[in-house]
């Protein structure tokens, strides 16, 4: 929306540049954008909030400006010359939808000279962004722009010989054709304005071709009605079509000010156009609108803003945006005009002092019993999480909305429990018609979609919530946390890239599991279908297991369309918040000297390498310090069915130096337990 201050000046007298103006308006909630000058002219660019409608029109702008300067409002003169023929003899109009069109005006206007528009009309229309057509339409724009208030004007002759407007809900499947040359079909929500039944308009969004202004038109009939706004916007977006009518009418405009607008037409016309004003409105309000009226208490002004004004001064606020108020035990009974559809409540009056009264000027405090905020512990975790991981991976962002394809390119089974899902009643689209119950696939569509525009070597994390259906009750929402790679991390001068494997993964898991401080935990052979049997990993604590990482299963790429080797894992963050340790742990450097001892034992090709390594460990007692394994080998000399696997153990004392005789116990201990528990031999 756009706004001419030369127009403006027109009703209300100020002095301020157009630079003043929009500090002035923007500090009092009427947001300007920009500024731009125009041949002598200054152009405000507004920004309005959805609730200032009213601000559409220039007269509306021109009372918030008047509220601001302490001026008077200076509504257009309007001096009709009226026939003698009465407009009830020549159209009747009827509302059988009261609840979508409250009340209905028009004027009838003869023997126009259809021409172009006097050049000021037509500059301010441009300076608003609306293109002259000739001054019949001109006008009607120009009133709309001015008033607030959309207007539509008829060919008089091309109505039918019934000559009665009806305003009424559109059949399910009724069809009508606008004035763009489109045809709309409507549904019983929508609201049509007909002539003897036929459709001539689309109530407040757009005329019917059918009944055009043209070159030739000679008698014209003026629309000027309220409409209610949830219609509109039902309407509009059923036809996909937003005109400059239907977001006025969506926003709020005035019930009472119809009449006005369309004799401030009618007068235009007949200086304009040359028209003949048949005398009389044809007015159908079958049911007006109750006036509105809020109480505003001044202890309630200065309790919510923090302020001390006293009742005359919030009573000065009140007056000058020339709303009608009486005193009533020391409240004020504020009668609401109905070009303000926006203030219901007594907080909406308040809002209205504190703009006045400027919002700079309230007391920046915190109110009594607020206490400075912080991060919970379960916040700083997920912060620590999303850092850590934005060190080796770029953050993805999905919907939490998914198709239910994704189980079937996923491999599960039917009876998965990933399948139970919570579906939306009133879908974007059918693929976001469910809630997610897994992160990955949204990962590996964003891993397909940069394959496809080649890009390469891909490491991809996200952390979001998946949810469960629970009966009678709210879904369940878990976060989780979820990464794919796929290629090779980014080699440098002293290595070559490596790819980004499963055992890649698998470390950069450890690392976060180190940084988190959780420890209680064991990488133990997965099953899950959606990985590559054999090369996938659960994550466990005891009997709980906390998620998933592995190789995704080849079907699984081929239905995603990747084609390199990929990695995913998949977390469940409120278990291993539970299982992490926040606080850091500090220890003493060792003074005393650490001894490393190497151990080689022949192991069945099943037996997994975790499985000797507590064994040692256990064994070891609290002087083994570290176990890792660093070779595994087959081959000859090792018989076929078995395999190598040499692990290095250092042994440490915090309270002295361990002796040669203590180590040797300790590697003895280690081969029993290795015997015993596992039935293996060392080389």
């Amino acid at each position: 929306m756009h706004a001419s201050i030369n127009w403006l000046k027109e009703y209300v007298d100020f002095t301020w540049s157009g630079e003043e103006l929009a500090h002035r308006l923007t500090m009092a909630g009427i947001a300007i954008e920009d500024v731009q000058e125009v041949e002598g002219d200054s152009i405000l660019g507004l920004d309005l909030t959805p609730n200032r409608g009213d601000c559409l029109g220039i007269i509306n702008l021109a009372r918030e400006v008047a509220a601001l300067t302490g001026h008077e409002v200076s509504l257009p003169a309007i001096d009709i010359r009226e026939t003698g023929d009465s407009i009830s003899d020549l159209i009747r109009v009827e509302i059988s939808a009261p609840d979508l069109c409250p009340r209905y005006t028009a004027r009838l206007v003869r023997n126009v000279k259809i021409k172009p528009s006097p050049q000021w009309m037509q500059d301010r229309l441009l300076s608003c962004g609306v293109r002259p057509i000739n001054n019949v339409v001109d006008v009607t724009n120009y009133v709309m722009l001015e008033c607030n208030q959309p207007l539509h004007a008829f060919d008089y002759d091309l109505l039918s010989q019934a000559k009665t407007i009806l305003v009424r809900r559109a059949q399910a499947g009724e069809k009508i054709t606008t004035l763009d040359g489109v045809e709309r079909v409507l549904n019983g929500d929508s609201l049509l304005i007909t002539d003897d039944g036929h459709p001539v308009a689309l109530a407040g969004v757009m005329g019917g071709q059918n009944t055009e202004i043209g070159a030739d038109t000679v008698n014209v009939l003026l629309e000027s009605a309220y409409f209610q706004n949830i219609g509109i916007r039902r309407t509009s977006r059923l036809v996909g079509l937003r005109s400059d009518s239907s977001i006025r009418f969506e926003k709020g405009t005035d019930v009472n000010g119809v009449v006005y607008a369309v004799n401030r037409a009618a007068y235009l016309l007949q200086e304009l156009a040359e028209a003949e004003v048949v005398s009389g409105v044809a007015d159908c309000y079958p049911q007006p609108l109750a006036v509105k009226q809020v109480v505003l208490r001044p202890a309630r002004v200065n309790y919510l803003l923090g302020t001390e004004m006293s009742a005359d001064q919030v009573r000065g606020y009140i007056d000058s945006l020339h709303f009608t108020c009486q005193v009533r035990d020391g409240d004020l009974i504020v009668t609401i005009p109905s070009y303000r559809p926006d203030i219901d409540l007594e907080a909406d009056l308040i809002e209205e002092v504190a703009r006045l009264y400027g919002y700079d000027s309230i007391p920046a405090q915190l109110p009594p019993g607020i206490t400075q905020g912080g991060l919970t512990p379960f916040q700083a975790f997920r912060d620590q999480v999303s850092r850590f991981m934005a060190g080796w991976f770029y953050e993805a962002v999905n919907y939490s909305f998914v198709a239910t394809r994704y189980f079937d390119m996923l491999r599960l089974p039917s009876d998965s429990p990933l399948r139970e899902v919570v579906v939306l009643a009133n879908p974007l689209s059918e693929e976001q018609a469910i809630m997610r119950t897994i992160l990955l696939p949204g990962l590996l569509e964003t891993v397909s979609r940069n394959l496809a525009r080649k890009n390469s070597n891909l490491a991809f994390f996200e952390m979001g919530s998946v949810f469960h259906p629970r009966p009678g009750s709210q879904p369940r929402e878990v976060l989780k946390l979820a990464a794919v790679v796929a290629g090779r991390a980014d080699a440098n001068w002293f290595k070559t890239d490596l790819e980004m494997d499963f055992y890649h993964l698998k470390g950069v898991a450890e690392n976060l599991l180190s940084t988190l401080g959780i420890e209680a935990v064991e990488w133990v052979e997965g099953h899950d279908i959606s990985y590559h049997p054999g090369r996938c990993a659960s994550l466990r604590c005891g009997q709980l297991e906390l998620g998933v990482l592995g190789e995704i299963h080849p079907l699984v790429r081929q239905n995603f369309d990747i084609k390199p080797r990929a990695c995913g894992l998949e977390l469940d963050l409120h278990q291993l918040f539970e299982l992490s340790r926040l606080k850091v742990m500090s220890a003493e450097v060792p003074r005393y000297p650490a001894v490393e001892r190497d151990i080689a034992i022949i192991v069945p090709q099943d037996l997994r390498a975790a499985r000797a390594e507590s064994v040692i460990s256990r064994a070891g007692g609290d002087l083994l310090k570290k176990v890792s394994i660093f070779d595994v080998y087959t081959g000859e000399p090792v018989a076929a069915g078995y395999k190598s696997m040499a692990y290095k153990m250092t042994f440490q004392s915090g309270e002295r130096t361990l002796t040669e005789a203590e180590v040797t116990s300790l590697m003895e201990d280690i081969r029993a337990a290795l015997s015993s528990e596992l039935q293996v031999s060392t080389r």
